[in-house]
């Protein structure tokens, strides 16, 4: 059936927006449109299917059954199309984009991707890293490595690889202190933010929950890589994921003084849009990561609200 000229494409865009959000301001917003342009909108579309979208309350709004309905039905319609232009602008083979955390891209990614492209000439790679949690509909990336539980709406999540730590220090560092034999000793020295959660955590297992971790001084370094890098030039104690500086243990350069490891429920994920799931160069890095990593899948993400 072909759409008439009378088709609210426009409409569907702002309807998009404005269920995303919940809220009819943010949706002007982000398209650059007034909260009156965005009703009008919304309202051409409700007397185009016939009934209404949202529900009006005061001072917010919510999806009515209708337009719960439509509304992933939308977003994934965009999201085919916002592909189709992606793939156009990209190589015939394209460019796979990857978003990830500094730590992951510097401690895994950045050892791994080489065989990937050995794997697969065809695909060039563009590694892209903050601490942010990207939204798709608003970035080029294809994928992402984001840590969680694997409930993203919208999303299809696979698991990676568990996210555990332990505390991690330079053996000069704990030296200085004659050893670090229990974990109270720990509290002798500088601890890299302590304000980070995974410290009281560790502690409780311990046995010790009450330590005053909040008596010491703040030293927030934005990720776990350059927190790493400070308690190599012993600057302190920090807590890190062990199975990524294997080399730095080897080496001598960093110990791990005690085998207990601990987890949040918060672990490595690959995330990308559901409409993609079958893109070719998408296709060929989950492959590539079943292929390279034992545990790839062994956890089902919960089903997401």
């Amino acid at each position: 059936m072909k759409l008439s000229r009378q088709f609210p494409l426009n409409a569907l865009r702002v309807f998009e927006a404005a269920a995303r959000h919940r809220s009819f301001t943010k949706a002007g917003e982000e398209l650059g449109m007034t909260q009156t342009a965005v009703s009008y909108q919304i309202k051409l579309l409700e007397d185009h299917v016939g009934e209404a979208l949202f529900l009006r309350k005061p001072r917010r709004i919510s999806l009515s059954e209708a337009g719960e309905r439509l509304a992933p039905k939308v977003a994934e319609g965009f999201e085919l199309l916002r592909e189709a232009l992606v793939d156009l602008r990209n190589t015939a083979d394209g460019t796979l984009i990857i978003h990830a955390t500094a730590t992951f891209a510097s401690q895994w990614l950045a050892r791994h991707l080489g065989l990937f492209q050995l794997r697969n000439p065809g695909i060039a790679v563009r590694l892209e890293t903050s601490q942010e949690v990207i939204d798709f509909s608003r970035t080029q990336a294809d994928v992402a490595i984001r840590t969680g539980k694997g409930d993203w709406p919208g999303l299809r999540s696979h698991f990676v690889m568990r996210n555990h730590f332990t505390p991690m220090l330079s053996p000069k560092l704990a030296e200085s202190v004659g050893g670090i034999r229990e974990p109270l000793d720990l509290l002798k020295l500088r601890i890299i933010d302590p304000a980070d959660a995974w410290w009281r955590i560790w502690f409780t297992a311990a046995g010790h929950p009450d330590v005053a971790l909040d008596t010491y001084p703040r030293s927030r370094l934005g990720a776990q890589s350059f927190e790493a890098a400070a308690a190599v030039a012993g600057h302190g104690i920090a807590i890190l994921r062990p199975e990524f500086y294997t080399e730095e243990v080897a080496s001598g350069r960093l110990i791990q003084p005690f085998e207990l490891t601990c987890e949040d429920g918060s672990h490595y994920w690959l995330v990308y849009p559901e409409a993609r799931r079958n893109a070719g160069k998408i296709r060929a890095f989950r492959e590539f990561l079943r292929a390279t990593l034992p545990g790839f899948e062994s956890v089902t993400p919960p089903t997401a609200p």
